[in-house]
């Protein structure tokens, strides 16, 4: 299932992968290469290749808030059809507006159903850490398209 971002998003996301290009006809020979696609040229107020990344990796969950300013995604409760009795509410921030690790946080709610009633239940460490890793993968792997592309 693919999430479809309203076009002034989509575009808003293509502005921001394209303006860094504008800059490469002139202006400093010493700027690094890897400034053609700097983290802070958006039109959301957060790292555009997080917010991609982050909705990217959780389009198989239903979306509950998705707010690009405040850099926040709520999902719905999911339940993997392979453990139905199990279900997992997200909340994705995104923190800053550089493609950093520090500047995304995943907190994950899990409910199990008892007696057919869900209860809350923990949640392994492990398992935030992971979605943390797979989006960030996700936003490095979309800005170095943007510099190559």
């Amino acid at each position: 299932m693919m999430v479809r971002l309203p076009v002034s998003l989509s575009s808003g996301l293509l502005l921001a992968a394209l303006l860094p290009l504008a800059a490469c006809g002139g202006g400093s020979k010493d700027r690094p290469k890897a400034d053609l696609a700097a983290s802070k040229v958006t039109t959301i107020g957060v790292n555009a290749y997080l917010w991609r990344a982050s909705l990217d990796t959780l389009s198989f969950m239903p979306m509950v808030q998705t707010d690009s300013n405040g850099g926040v995604i709520v999902t719905d409760w999911y339940a993997n059809p392979n453990s139905p009795n199990e279900r997992m509410k997200l909340t994705v921030s995104i923190l800053d507006q550089d493609l950093r690790a520090d500047a995304l946080r995943v907190a994950a709610s899990r409910q199990v159903n008892q007696n057919g009633q869900w209860v809350d239940a923990p949640v392994k460490a492990a398992t935030t850490q992971k979605l943390e890793e797979v989006i960030l993968t996700k936003a490095r792997d979309l800005r170095r398209m943007a510099i190559s592309g």
